[in-house]
């Protein structure tokens, strides 16, 4: 399963769309829609489930594929532990 931003970069590469153009098609912002494409669902910017409905339908994609691909669990960063002396 693809996580959002391999979702997006696809759809977007299919259509011929960039993130200025797609921005343009759904009324979400170009930074918002580069963060989406770049660092998915978890990253510091979170969709909303509006602008993810958005997003599937300008990129012609199902929305349950789009959805999942937002909840898809990335790995998780590494924890240090201890301390520097």
């Amino acid at each position: 399963m693809a996580d959002l931003s391999q979702l997006l970069q696809q759809g977007m590469r299919r259509r011929h769309l960039n993130a200025q153009a797609l921005a343009e098609r759904t009324g979400i912002r170009t930074p918002r829609i580069r963060a989406f494409a770049q660092d998915g669902a978890h990253g510091p910017v979170h969709p909303t489930q509006a602008e993810l409905a958005e997003l599937a339908a300008a990129l012609a994609l199902p929305l349950p594929e789009v959805l999942d691909a937002a909840r898809t669990s990335q790995t998780t960063p590494l924890t240090v532990t201890g301390h520097m002396t």
